[in-house]
């Protein structure tokens, strides 16, 4: 690194980067942002000239060869994730990477073990927003026993995005560019792993709803790759049962909440309002419980990515095993649907990504 600087260049710069990342990082201090790479020239220039980037290129294997960049920042949709990392991490740079963390689960296999052989570079991928502010709390009323032993995990991510059938197919429903990524079931389970144990054992069953809608890059109706609507159960390490209710096509009341049942009490944390409530085993209702200023997270990526690369702490939102769990559920919910059998967790082997 230059003059203690960490020099960035960012691969894909979409609205998330440009609204996010590049304003967190510009605020942290030994930072400069050095070259930008988008899926086309004339978009590279224009986030370019909006951010006072020096350098462009002509494509990201041009960008990761440059020996004046320190670490990378993949921004693009998932399907360039796992080819852009490994290229980086044998390159020696440190990686950031949006999540989803990749298409599929051997893709994210393949990026782990890439890691585990560049120990002295960071590998993150960025976290999910949801349950920053509370997870800590959540924990620490997990460790003071207020759950007892967990029974029942039941999570609700239930939106109208997709709900009208006229609405175009986003890049999300291309399985071209999302691969068994499914709505918000990958960011919820990421959510879930902070505050309950991994799956063991998954059944679902994933529909789509809307099969049909209009492909703006095709300039024509086609069929929809991914689910518009899911619904799995599970058991998780330790014993405990759960169900998941995911849909992008309910009209009203949308919703994302991970509700806890113990022997002892009962944890509902509103994902959406960040707020918490819960009850021991013999009240009779569920009150809010405030989430104390001492115990409150945030929204630290930029910074926590820095601060990994400095050694000052280890990466914990979200490192590249943590991914790997949360594509493996993925793909196991999606074997599942297809096959309408369970999927035993951890998978033994990694299947064909067409499955």
């Amino acid at each position: 690194m230059a003059q203690g600087q960490i020099r960035i260049g960012i691969v894909g710069a979409g609205q998330v980067v440009r609204a996010r990342h590049i304003p967190g990082f510009l605020k942290q201090p030994g930072v400069r942002l050095v070259g930008v790479c988008n899926r086309h020239r004339e978009s590279s220039a224009r986030v370019a000239r909006e951010f006072d980037i020096p350098r462009i290129y002509a494509n990201w294997e041009e960008l990761i060869s440059d020996p004046e960049i320190d670490a990378v920042l993949i921004g693009t949709w998932p399907y360039l994730h796992c080819s852009v990392t490994l290229a980086a991490l044998d390159a020696g740079k440190h990686v950031l990477t949006q999540a989803r963390m990749a298409m599929n689960a051997r893709e994210s296999q393949r990026m782990l073990e890439k890691s585990k052989e560049h120990p002295s570079l960071v590998a993150m991928i960025v976290p999910s927003p949801y349950g920053l502010t509370g997870e800590s709390f959540i924990r620490s009323l997990i460790d003071d026993g207020f759950l007892g032993e967990l029974r029942e995990l039941r999570v609700d991510s239930i939106n109208g995005e997709l709900a009208d059938p006229e609405t175009p197919m986003g890049w999300r429903q291309m399985t071209r560019y999302s691969g068994f990524n499914m709505l918000t079931l990958g960011i919820v389970y990421e959510t879930v792993l902070r505050v309950a144990p991994p799956a063991d054992r998954v059944l679902a069953y994933a529909s789509k709803l809307v099969e049909r809608r209009f492909d703006p890059e095709l300039g024509k109706l086609a069929r929809v790759g991914t689910p518009d609507s899911i619904q799995v159960l599970t058991t998780q390490e330790g014993g405990s049962v759960g169900v998941y209710r995911i849909s992008g096509v309910s009209w009203h009341d949308p919703t994302m909440t991970i509700t806890l049942v113990g022997s002892e009490g009962t944890i509902v944390y509103d994902l959406l309002q960040d707020e918490i409530r819960a009850a021991r085993s013999r009240e009779t209702d569920l009150k809010p419980l405030p989430i104390p200023a001492e115990s409150r997270g945030r929204w630290r990526v930029e910074e926590d990515f820095l601060a990994a690369i400095r050694e000052e702490r280890p990466v914990t939102h979200t490192d590249f095993a943590t991914g790997g769990l949360y594509m493996q559920f993925t793909e196991a919910v999606a074997r599942s649907s297809r096959h309408q059998v369970p999927v035993r967790l951890p998978l033994q082997e990694f299947s064909n990504p067409s499955l």
